[in-house]
């Protein structure tokens, strides 16, 4: 069973239908044994990183979450749930993210004819091997919706990334933490193999 965290998060009704046409029993909760008995861990995300994580906070998930990582399980962060993972994010200055992964949420910068926030289908380039992209072509279209990115720390932990105005590092697998800035959920068959491939795991 894979746990969806609930934090009141905008996209969580589409993720579980995702993982509900791929066959697959989940459970949207914020109960901390439901979360810590799953065999798998979604953090998907729409919204202001500082007030997800007031939410993460105000409804005890902070630790529940990094217990998760610490345990080996298979946890995939998705949009913001991803920016949560690291330790800062431009939009929410002063506001610590979850600090389980190493790096900073920046904005993006403006560009000519290029609109913020980031809506739309972006081709990966694959930075190092990555178990979420099994099957998938390099230069595969995937689906943004964002105005901040991700600038890891450890080039190592970046699994593919993307060109929005700057180099948008896009997905990134530590250990037993996966994490997309993308949508697979909203990426059509490319997107359900990187869930399929994620339920694998």
């Amino acid at each position: 069973m894979i746990a969806i965290i609930d934090y009141d998060a905008g996209n969580l009704k589409s993720v579980e239908k995702a993982f509900d046409y791929l066959g697959e029993r989940t459970v949207i909760t914020r109960d901390r044994e439901e979360i810590l008995n799953a065999d798998k861990v979604v953090l998907p995300g729409v919204g202001a990183f500082g007030d997800a994580m007031d939410k993460l906070h105000r409804y005890g998930l902070v630790e529940v979450i990094r217990e998760v990582a610490s345990g080996g399980r298979p946890f995939l962060g998705i949009c913001l749930g991803l920016q949560l993972l690291f330790e800062s994010s431009e939009e929410s200055p002063g506001v610590e993210g979850l600090g389980i992964c190493k790096g900073k949420i920046l904005r993006i910068p403006d560009a000519d004819g290029l609109k913020i926030p980031h809506m739309g289908w972006n081709s990966l380039m694959y930075d190092h091997p990555g178990r979420l992209f099994a099957g998938i072509p390099e230069g595969s279209y995937v689906y943004f919706v964002h105005s901040y990115y991700l600038q890891a720390q450890d080039p190592e932990i970046v699994t593919a990334s993307t060109r929005y105005a700057t180099h948008i590092h896009a997905s990134v697998e530590q250990g037993n933490v996966f994490a997309c800035q993308f949508h697979p959920e909203k990426s059509s068959g490319v997107g359900l193999t990187i869930l399929k491939n994620f339920i694998s795991l």
